[in-house]
């Protein structure tokens, strides 16, 4: 009797122990299929953005009628509250190649100019210092400040001649892209010194010449170059160049004999460009001139497809600033003087004093101040002039 009963025991526990043994077991497996290994690019995936939040005052004068009908000017004060930026950024890592998708939300709109857009989305293989290639939707390769990131740039916005002749708010008319096109693009750093810094750069890009999410509208592409030396560091010297144009313009004087409309044609852009900077321990001193030859439109940046003769073929513009730090990595000091020439002539010369301070509260998180005394040629009638106003301007800005 006790055989048999330590026999019925022995039985019951192998059964058990083999039931958990097979519990154990699909446990294990569910937790496997639980458990899934993401691909390394996908843990390459970075995510991050940045808000500017803005108040701005001026009291400029315009033209008005009086009771007889003359124009007259007369003082046209504003301050509002303004949502300058919001962009959303993922940038991410596959292999050799570096890429980058960003969105921007802005209420600065024209006509057929979303206030949503897709800003960049490219790709760029880097393997090599000395030669790299990058190809889709980025900055175009012309003049220091374009590519600066809107709050390190430091002020209100970028100075007018990088506006209206770097594919900001262009001359030409197309619209608003923030300097970019589609195209590619081939970099590299040459000569390295003893501590390898590298001492010369270059850049080179072909683009359709339309600005952002548009194609090419004349089959003609533009090709903007660049070149800057850095010999001592936080310095560098450069020089740029650019020729393309923009198609399907409408020309007022190009008009078809049978239907008596104005026709289009493609207007040439010819630009170069002057820079130099010194960037290091929180002091930035930076200049860059910029001259262009091409018909232009009526209204820069709202995508407009009309040349306007009135403004000539030709026009420039320089700025000249410094931003230095009273505490360090906290509080900055900033003055900017610019010019933007829309006829290459001073009768249409917008000229502006500036200064302010910057502080940040940590280092993603500043307020920027700024206050401006313009200087605007265009403005006046035929029976008087006042070019003079003031802009206050202060923002609010922050990175995630």
């Amino acid at each position: 009797m006790l055989k048999k009963s330590l026999l019925l025991a022995m039985l019951v526990m192998g059964f058990t122990s083999t039931v958990s043994a097979e519990e154990q077991e699909v446990q294990n497996t569910q937790q496997e299929k639980k458990t899934i290994e993401l691909p390394q690019w996908v843990k390459n995936i970075k995510f991050s953005g940045y808000g500017m939040l803005q108040y701005i005052g001026q009291n400029p004068y315009q033209v008005t009628k009086d009771a007889n009908g003359n124009p007259i000017l007369e003082k046209n004060t504003s301050n509002t509250f303004n949502l300058r930026l919001a962009r959303f950024i993922l940038d991410g890592k596959i292999g050799d190649f570096d890429w980058r998708a960003q969105i921007q939300g802005t209420n600065a709109t024209g006509p057929g100019q979303p206030t949503v857009q897709l800003v960049d989305l490219y790709a760029e293989w880097r393997r090599f210092p000395e030669f790299k290639i990058r190809a889709g939707q980025f900055k175009r390769c012309f003049t220091f400040e374009n590519p600066t990131h809107p709050i390190t740039q430091g002020w209100r916005g970028y100075a007018d001649v990088i506006n209206k002749l770097s594919a900001f708010g262009d001359r030409t008319g197309e619209r608003s892209s923030g300097g970019r096109d589609i195209g590619i693009q081939a970099s590299g750093d040459l000569f390295p010194n003893a501590n390898g810094r590298r001492i010369l750069h270059y850049q080179i890009g072909v683009y359709n010449g339309e600005g952002v999410n548009q194609k090419d509208m004349d089959s003609r592409k533009d090709v903007i170059g660049g070149i800057w030396v850095m010999p001592i560091k936080g310095v560098r010297i450069g020089a740029f160049g650019w020729t393309g144009s923009r198609g399907q313009m409408l020309d007022p004087h190009l008009i078809d004999p049978v239907t008596k409309t104005a026709q289009t044609r493609s207007v040439e852009k010819n630009r170069y460009c002057l820079s130099a900077e010194y960037d290091l321990n929180g002091y930035t001193f930076r200049a860059e001139y910029v001259h262009s030859q091409g018909w232009g439109a009526k209204s820069p940046g709202n995508n407009v497809r009309e040349i306007y003769y009135e403004n000539g073929d030709k026009a420039d513009g320089w700025y000249v600033f410094g931003i230095v730090p009273l505490i360090k990595g906290k509080l900055f000091a900033k003055a900017r003087y610019q010019t933007y020439r829309n006829q290459k002539n001073w009768g249409t010369s917008v000229n502006q004093i500036e200064c302010g301070l910057n502080y940040n509260f940590t280092k993603n998180l500043e307020i920027h101040a700024e206050y401006s005394h313009v200087n605007d040629r265009s403005i006046e009638t035929a029976y008087e002039k006042k070019h003079n106003y003031n802009l206050f301007d202060v923002e609010l800005d922050f990175r995630f």
